[in-house]
C-alpha cells in the first residue's frame, strides 16, 4: 500500500532535522567549548581553529558515505537506507556526549573526537540523497518544488533545535557549569530524538520510481561518471555559495562575535529567531520554483547572499541585538532561495538508477570545499587580518562560481522522474 506524500514528507523532515541537528550542534559546540575541553594548550583563536578543523573532517567523509549509500540506495531502496543513517548518526552523536576530555585522557580525547566526527559525516553524506528523493519519487511533477524542499528545511530546522538546547542551558547554567557538564546534555538528548525519527521512518513505503525502474548492469557510478559528468559539476558548483554563506551565517558567526566580544546569547538568540524564518519560509522558495522555474529563484539567491554578506558583518560587529537578527535572516533568506529549489532541481538532473549517487557525489564533493572549510577559512582570515572584508570577499567569489554554474545548467522543472535520462 502506498504512503500518502504527507507522510512521506513528515518522514524525511523528521529525521533530516534529527540529523542536522546531530552535525549542526558538534559546529556549535566546535565554537563554545571544544577549544577548551579538547585543545586547551592553544590560544583560544588557535584552539577554535584546531576545533573547527575536526568539524571539518565530518565533510571529508560525507562524499564517501554519499558514494556507499548512493550504490546501495540505487541498488536496494531509498528506505532501508534512510534508516541506517540515522541509527549510525544518532549513535555518534549520542556517544560525543560520552566522551572524556583532554583533562582525562590527554591526546585521546581530540582523536576519539575525531574518529565520531567521521562517522557523522559519513551517515550525513547518504541521509541527503535518499531523504531528498524519496520525496521527489513521490510527489507529482507540478509540485515536486514545493515538497521536495520540506527535507531541506530539516536543515533550519536541525539547527534551529541545536541552537534552541544550547540557548536555554546558557540561559539556565553558568559558564563554568556549561563548560563541566551542560555542553554534554543536547549529544545525549540525541538517542531519544533517533528512536523517534526511526518510528517514524520505518512505517514509509519505497519509491514507486525506484520500484518501477529496471536495475543497472553495472554501478551506479560507472553510469553517472559516463552520462552525467556536467550535472555533477553543475551541482558542485550550485552548492559553493550556498554550503559556504549557510555556514559562515550559522557557526562561524558564533566565532566572529566571540572576538568583538559580543555576549554568546546575544549571537544564539540572533540564529534561534532568524532560523525560524528560514525554516518557514524554505518551502515557499520550492513551491515558487514549481511556478517560474528552479533556475530563477536559485540564481537570485546566490546574487543576493554575494552582496548581502557585505553588510552582513558589520551589522554582527555593531553588537546590537536587532541589528545581529537581521543580518543573520536576511542572510538565511538568500539562502533559502538556493535551498529550497535544489532538492528538486538535483533530483531532476539524474537518471532513476543513478540518482542516488548522482545526487550524493555532486552535493557532497561541494561539501568539502565549501562547508567544511568555510569556518577554517574564515576564521583563519580573521586571524590574518582582524577583518572581515576578506571573508566576504570569499564567499562573493563562491557567489560568482555559483552563478556562473546554474547558469549553464538546463531548467529541469516539470520532469518525468520516471525517464530514464540518458541511461
Amino acid at each position: 500500500m502506498a504512503t500518502s506524500i504527507k507522510k512521506i514528507v513528515a518522514a524525511s523532515l523528521v529525521g533530516t532535522t534529527i540529523e542536522w541537528y546531530d552535525f549542526f550542534l558538534y559546529g556549535s559546540a566546535a565554537a563554545l567549548v571544544f577549544n577548551k575541553l579538547f585543545f586547551p594548550e592553544s590560544d583560544p583563536l588557535t584552539g577554535t581553529l584546531l576545533a573547527f578543523l575536526t568539524y571539518a573532517v565530518g565533510f571529508v567523509a560525507r562524499p564517501l558515505g554519499g558514494l556507499v549509500f548512493g550504490h546501495f540506495g540505487d541498488r536496494v531502496g531509498r528506505k532501508t537506507l534512510l534508516v541506517v543513517s540515522l541509527l549510525m548518526m544518532g549513535a555518534a552523536t549520542f556517544l560525543i556526549g560520552c566522551l572524556p576530555t583532554h583533562a582525562s585522557v590527554g591526546a585521546a580525547a581530540p582523536l576519539l573526537l575525531t574518529t565520531l566526527r567521521l562517522v557523522q559525516g559519513f551517515a550525513l553524506g547518504g541521509e541527503w540523497g535518499g531523504a531528498v528523493l524519496i520525496v521527489s519519487e513521490h510527489g507529482s511533477a507540478e509540485r515536486r518544488g514545493f515538497w521536495a524542499s520540506w527535507p531541506q528545511a530539516g536543515a533550519p530546522g536541525g539547527n534551529l533545535l541545536a541552537t534552541g538546547v544550547l540557548t536555554m542551558l546558557a540561559a539556565w547554567q553558568s559558564e563554568e557549569t556549561f563548560v563541566a557538564w551542560g555542553w554534554r546534555v543536547p549529544f545525549l538528548l540525541s538517542g531519544v530524538l533517533v528512536l523517534i525519527g526511526l518510528w517514524i521512518r520505518l512505517s514509509i513505503t519505497e519509491s514507486p520510481v525506484f520500484q518501477q525502474a529496471e536495475p543497472m548492469e553495472k554501478a551506479p557510478i560507472v553510469g553517472v561518471l559516463r552520462h552525467h559528468t556536467k550535472d555533477v559539476v553543475i551541482a558542485i558548483g550550485a552548492r559553493l555559495a550556498e554550503n559556504i554563506s549557510f555556514y559562515l551565517l550559522t557557526v562561524f558567526v558564533i566565532t566572529y562575535a566571540k572576538a568583538n566580544k559580543i555576549d554568546n546569547s546575544t549571537v544564539l538568540e540572533a540564529v534561534l529567531i532568524a532560523s525560524a524564518i528560514h525554516f518557514a519560509t524554505i518551502p515557499m522558495w520550492g513551491a515558487l520554483s514549481d511556478r517560474i522555474g528552479r533556475r530563477p529563484i536559485y540564481l537570485a539567491g546566490a546574487a543576493g547572499v554575494g552582496v548581502w554578506i557585505f553588510a552582513f558583518f558589520p551589522l554582527v560587529r555593531t553588537g546590537n541585538f536587532l541589528a545581529i537578527t537581521l543580518a543573520v535572516t536576511v542572510g538565511l533568506l538568500f539562502h533559502g532561495m538556493m535551498y529550497g529549489p535544489q532538492a528538486a532541481f538535483f533530483s531532476e538532473l539524474f537518471g532513476t538508477r543513478m540518482r542516488y549517487t548522482g545526487v550524493s557525489i555532486g552535493a557532497q564533493l561541494s561539501a568539502i570545499v565549501a562547508g567544511a572549510l568555510a569556518p577554517v577559512i574564515a576564521t583563519a582570515l580573521l586571524q590574518s587580518y582582524s577583518s572581515a572584508l576578506p571573508i566576504s570577499l570569499y564567499l562573493g567569489l563562491a557567489a560568482v562560481l555559483t552563478l556562473g554554474a546554474v547558469y549553464a545548467a538546463r531548467e529541469t522543472q516539470g520532469r518525468d522522474l520516471a525517464e530514464r535520462i540518458h541511461a
